[in-house]
């Protein structure tokens, strides 16, 4: 019996895991390929599966390409490139491995949520400058019973969540529809924010996230605020979260991800009250590895009739 074709965009993040994908299916390497179109034209007809990231996307025009296309499988939690609505229309799952990733993202979330509301940069600089000989550093703010805003409670939203409880803060949430969680839901974004001291960004990127965090939610915000993002760059209007910040209108950020990867804008990176960390959400070996095991899993759950592990 002749294995699934499957057709990869973006290999997996871990070498040996794509090596098993490859020794389990007939897979075509469209990355590696010397004339994809070349490619695409021989093996079309018979792809069932792809492999892809939110990165590289997959376009209507090559779903449409793919008439005996079944499954796609996302090896990054973002689909911003992928044609959701091009898959709906013909009935084919999309996963992704949100829950292999979500404990190490939440990690970073809490990190710089820490290191904005404490503003860990001034902190260390006045160690590093000498300046604790000539005199205490100001006091802070404390952080139990303040409240944090998460935009977005996925799987990624709910175990920031979960952490956010066990230091005291107050959750309150935006969805497009109320989850069934103890916390509560406010669906505009503005008044989330107006009743927020840390809003955390988690929701995916794409057209519909576009600049979503708007000058008026950072207003809402407030020069006491806090911004948090791991979600993407695109999500937060850039230029006027740099406004706010060099205007005093926002207290501070933190920000995993920016509009300009890896090259961010250098009016962001010479503010001082923003902690920046270069897109490293899930960048550890161990998580690497159980989401590009999760792509291998759905995968696999899907040629065997088994219930999807991580359908979007």
């Amino acid at each position: 019996m002749s294995k699934p074709a499957i057709l990869v965009l973006r290999p997996l993040l871990v070498d040996a895991r794509q090596s098993e994908l490859e020794a389990t299916y007939e897979v075509h390497r469209l990355d590696t390929a010397p004339d994809p179109d070349a490619l695409l034209r021989e093996v079309a007809p018979r792809i069932a599966a792809v492999v892809t990231d939110g990165h590289k996307g997959l376009t209507a025009a090559q779903i449409d390409g793919l008439p005996a296309l079944r499954l796609v499988a996302s090896s990054s939690a973002g689909l911003e490139g992928i044609d959701r609505a091009a898959l709906r229309a013909r009935g084919i799952p999309l996963t992704n491995p949100a829950p292999a990733l979500a404990d190490e993202v939440a990690d970073v979330a809490m990190m710089l949520l820490l290191a904005a509301w404490k503003n860990l940069p001034a902190l260390e600089r006045h160690v590093r400058s000498g300046d604790w000989a000539d005199g205490e550093f100001p006091l802070g703010r404390a952080l139990r019973g303040r409240t944090l805003g998460i935009l977005g409670l996925g799987t990624i939203g709910t175990a920031i969540a979960r952490r956010a409880e066990a230091f005291g803060l107050e959750i309150a949430y935006t969805t497009r529809h109320p989850k069934d969680v103890p916390y509560p839901h406010e669906p505009d974004l503005v008044r989330l924010a107006e009743r927020s001291d840390i809003l955390m960004v988690v929701v995916p990127g794409g057209a519909e996230t576009k600049n979503m965090v708007s000058t008026a939610v950072l207003a809402a915000l407030g020069p006491e605020g806090v911004l948090v993002n791991v979600a993407r760059g695109s999500v937060v209007d850039e230029p006027a979260l740099i406004e706010a910040l060099e205007a005093g209108r926002l207290g501070g950020a933190g920000l995993d991800v920016m509009w300009n990867e890896p090259q961010p804008d250098p009016r962001l990176t010479r503010l001082p009250n923003v902690v920046l960390t270069p897109h490293i959400g899930s960048a550890t070996r161990d998580t690497r590895d159980a989401m590009s095991k999760m792509v291998l899993d759905n995968i696999a759950a899907h040629f065997a009739g088994t219930p999807l592990l991580s359908p979007v």
